[in-house]
């Protein structure tokens, strides 16, 4: 049975930092990455990185302040926040795929696999 469960969440103050982290089990991806969801919003893109070639993609919001990686021997992802900003608020979910084309890598739908979601409040 496939599984991905994040931990990490938490409450910290603007312009501190948080390292979420997906821990996967049943099987390895190619794809994994984050999306977030703000209450009265869609579900949005952060970060996803691609096992394959290692390489990385980022929403616009996350660039320059979040760092997502990977450990493939512990078949984790993890997603370093820096410079945090109250709008960064929401819950954060882990997301995979196990498809190598990466097509439409920012949005959801092409996602099969969630997590159950941590929560990240960010105070001003």
């Amino acid at each position: 049975q496939v599984q991905l469960v994040e931990s990490g969440g938490g409450l910290v103050q603007a312009g501190g930092s948080l390292r979420l982290s997906c821990a996967a089990s049943g099987r390895t991806f190619n794809f994994m990455g984050w999306f977030r969801q703000a209450p009265g919003k869609e579900r949005e893109f952060v970060a996803v990185i691609n096992r394959s070639r290692g390489a990385t993609y980022y929403s616009d919001s996350a660039k320059g302040r979040f760092a997502i990686s990977r450990d493939d021997a512990k078949n984790t992802v993890l997603l370093q926040m820096n410079s945090l900003k109250p709008e960064d608020t929401a819950v954060y979910y882990c997301a995979a795929r196990s498809d190598y084309s990466g097509i439409l890598y920012y949005s959801a739908a092409q996602y099969t696999y969630w997590g159950q979601g941590t929560q990240v409040t960010v105070s001003s």
